[in-house]
């Protein structure tokens, strides 16, 4: 299983920190408590809107560099504190989206929680060439405007599409989802501090609740580009 952006990623998103999080045995049975981290979120929306937060703020300026409009297309994390803001709380799909949801409104970062077993390693986020196929949630193909940042497998399935915009339906996790690969990427000054802060959260919470779950944890860089195990 091997994990990475690519080279042109790094060059153009040199501020990128990515934290990489990999676990097994996860079930859909799980209870586990969020309000500490929605709590979090409440406390730093209090304080102005989700826009003006700098984890949010870095992330719009990636896409306008992207040629994307950060109105329209928004991050991950930026559409939960929204929605959240709102409505005063997230919908409940699955005991680990649910967790993966809260410390991504609590961090104000996104955070991807991918099927491990829906994608043909490895898995690169790159530009994407344009062939690719992205399978919507509601079992549409669409295929990826060509240099648009995506999550391409080997076998030209892009699971995520406008980076941190839109994850595809095929590694969504559901609940016969057992293994998973959690990522989370910032681009804020102070990421090097919150990611892994945000990874060792995560990771804490996952093996509480999912003892055998294992999980195992690294932070990229430009010079460690890689996350790779044997499964």
């Amino acid at each position: 299983m091997h994990f990475q952006h690519a080279a042109a990623i790094w060059r153009d998103f040199p501020a990128l920190v990515p934290g990489v999080l990999y676990a097994e045995n996860i079930t859909a049975d799980k209870e586990i408590s969020t309000a500490r981290y929605e709590k979090t979120a409440r406390t730093r929306l209090a304080s102005g809107p989700e826009s003006e937060l700098p984890e949010i703020g870095a992330w719009r300026r990636a896409f306008a560099a992207m040629g994307l409009k950060p109105t329209q297309y928004r991050c991950a994390s930026e559409s939960l504190l929204r929605r959240f803001r709102k409505e005063g709380a997230l919908p409940r799909l699955h005991p680990l989206v649910d967790l993966c949801n809260a410390v991504s409104l609590a961090f104000a970062i996104p955070v991807a929680a991918l099927d491990a077993a829906q994608i043909t390693w490895p898995l690169e986020v790159r530009y994407a060439n344009g062939d690719e196929d992205y399978l919507t949630f509601g079992s549409e193909v669409e295929h990826p405007a060509k240099g648009e940042v995506i999550f391409a497998d080997r076998a030209g399935q892009a699971h995520a599409r406008r980076w941190t915009n839109r994850q595809s339906g095929r590694s969504a996790v559901r609940g016969a989802t057992s293994k998973v690969l959690i990522v989370a990427e910032a681009l804020h000054e102070g990421a090097s501090n919150d990611v892994p802060g945000l990874v060792a959260a995560l990771a804490a919470e996952i093996g509480e609740a999912w003892q055998a779950a294992k999980p195992r944890t690294a932070v990229l860089t430009a010079a460690a580009p890689t996350f790779q195990l044997e499964t």
